[in-house]
């Protein structure tokens, strides 16, 4: 079974192409691509309040590029999902009608309790050692979703408007910091071991940079480590020298901020990064409904 999913966020859109195989009980998921274009939704959302007309141009053409990948997958079903910068843009629903007017792609604005849920949707933890707590942590442009876990059952979850072009042009206040960090610690008190589980473009690539293998630990200390190598970089250097692409090397500096804060507030010592996020929710999702029929 194919299954497509799509990524409206606030750093960049992206389209997921999935299999999902299904032999002796046992169900596989396995991506066959994954088309990433950097759009940076939230710069105008954030700062302007609205998308721009370049934006929903490039927009526009990336959804109907979308739809002809997703066609010739023959995927039997795809969801849209737009987040943060759409959610906060005044146009926001104006460019839905028009981008399923030109390209045939019924996208959704949801809500940051649906994010998480979504994200959530995933079920890491249910490989993982039921004897230990996670906090599962998705770092996005416009927000941060929270998600605490113990014995594979949701504990506490919420989303924050705290994300890394919020954070790039000072559009979060101290206030709001606060609390974000006071949450953090109330709702984590208490659950030892706590190990994070980590999501979302900027964590994944602190992971590679770690050179850790995909079933190993990430220590605090040792993304702390990183963080310090890419703050003491220009943006420049961060490309030049470091390999990383232009719309990667600003946002990964507040990304590494937000990441250790929650995990200082949180206590953590170590975290696992799957490598999933969002669009490996919704065909999670899409899956599951499909079973369902």
């Amino acid at each position: 079974m194919k299954f497509a999913a799509i990524d409206i966020g606030s750093n960049a859109v992206r389209l997921l192409l999935s299999h999902v195989h299904t032999s002796n009980g046992i169900t596989s998921f396995k991506k066959a691509e994954l088309v990433r274009v950097p759009l940076r939704l939230g710069e105008d959302s954030f700062l302007n309040g609205k998308i721009s007309p370049e934006k929903i141009e490039k927009l526009v053409t990336s959804m109907k590029a979308f739809k002809h990948l997703i066609d010739v997958y023959d995927a039997i079903d795809y969801r849209a999902c737009a987040t943060s910068a759409m959610r906060d843009a005044t146009n926001g629903k104006d460019i839905i009608e028009r981008v399923r007017k030109e390209a045939g792609i019924k996208i959704e604005i949801i809500d940051g309790k649906t994010e998480a849920d979504i994200i959530y949707s995933n079920h890491i933890e249910e490989h993982l050692d039921i004897n230990n707590s996670y906090l599962y942590i998705d770092i996005g442009g416009g927000s941060t979703e929270i998600t605490l876990f113990s014995k594979n059952k949701a504990i506490a979850s919420q989303s924050f408007n705290i994300g890394t072009i919020r954070m790039l042009h000072n559009k979060i206040d101290k206030e709001y910091w606060n609390y974000f960090k006071n949450w953090i610690k109330e709702i984590t008190d208490g659950y030892k071991p706590l190990i994070a589980i980590g999501s979302g473009g900027n964590i994944n690539k602190l992971f590679k940079m770690s050179g850790r293998k995909p079933d190993k630990y990430l220590s605090t200390s040792k993304l702390k480590a990183i963080y310090d190598t890419l703050e003491s970089h220009t943006y420049e250097e961060r490309m030049s020298v470091m390999g990383l692409n232009p719309d990667r090397a600003d946002v990964i500096v507040p990304a590494s901020k937000i990441l250790l804060s929650v995990l200082k507030h949180a206590r953590i010592e170590k975290m696992i990064v799957p490598q999933i996020g969002l669009s490996d929710g919704i065909v999670h999702q899409l899956y599951e409904k499909y079973k369902g029929q």
